[in-house]
């Protein structure tokens, strides 16, 4: 089962490399973030004809995610499901084959001295919980997306120039730890622990041809999947050509019946 995280930045300007992509690798669920698009603008009937079935949570403009799979996506939920009053839309989770998936994109936090900052903390805060309310450690389960967070200095081709930012500094690489101590490990990092391994690269200062990048999106799974992991990848050629995302997609394969 090839488990797969790309935020596309606007689903509307990246379609036409979004269906290449798809039909092209086939992936068996693929999540979305960053739709930048209502549910309406979505290319339900584009994805359908390639033989994919999605679940979406969009939202005009900002954020927005998707879970696009072979088999329909059950269970379906949008948001955090906590009572706060949050307009944006950055979780969806769906039962797929078996398998608990989540797609999240995480805020990036602008600055660490901003309200924006403040509203990070405080959603991986909240995901934590929402994980202890629905699910438990022991179901197979999948939280993946971008994360806006290199968890340590080997996610990053030049720590030193990011420490400090809202994207590479102790506080965030503490929350996400603190996430993943509910019972989620880093199946990409479990079968692929090689340096080098960048997801978002920074389209100022040629970034990606520098290979200036961080590795921000990721692929969580608790212990009775990520126990099953045996192959994944970034790819970076999905980061060439005309108007590309800022990140690839990140994939994981599972020996996990899809």
């Amino acid at each position: 089962m090839v488990i797969v995280t790309w935020n596309v930045n606007s689903v509307r300007a990246r379609q036409e490399r979004l269906l290449r992509w798809l039909a092209e690798h086939q992936p068996d669920v693929l999540c979305l973030q960053e739709l930048k698009a209502p549910d309406d603008q979505f290319p339900h009937q584009a994805v359908q004809a390639l033989g994919y079935h999605a679940a979406v949570h969009g939202q005009k403009t900002y954020n927005g995610v998707a879970i696009l799979a072979r088999t329909p996506p059950q269970d379906v939920r949008c948001g955090l499901d906590d009572g706060e009053d949050d307009p944006q839309a950055r979780l969806i989770s769906a039962d797929v084959a078996g398998v608990r998936v989540l797609c999240a994109y995480v805020p990036n936090g602008s600055e660490p001295d901003s309200e924006k900052y403040v509203y990070k903390k405080r959603w991986l805060q909240r995901l934590r919980s929402y994980l202890e309310r629905h699910h438990q450690p022991d179901q197979p389960l999948v939280l993946c997306g971008d994360f806006n967070i290199a968890p340590e200095a080997a996610d990053a081709a030049h720590p030193e120039a990011w420490l400090g930012t809202v994207l590479y500094c102790p506080e965030m690489t503490a929350a996400l730890a603190q996430l993943a101590s509910w019972g989620l490990q880093d199946a990409f990092r479990r079968v692929r622990p090689e340096p080098g391994l960048y997801s978002w690269w920074d389209y100022r200062m040629l970034g990606f041809q520098k290979n200036d990048g961080l590795r921000i999106d990721h692929v969580f799974a608790t212990a009775p999947l990520a126990a099953l992991a045996r192959d994944g990848f970034m790819d970076r050629l999905e980061r060439k050509g005309e108007q590309p995302s800022d990140h690839v997609p990140v994939g994981v394969d599972f020996a996990w019946p899809a």
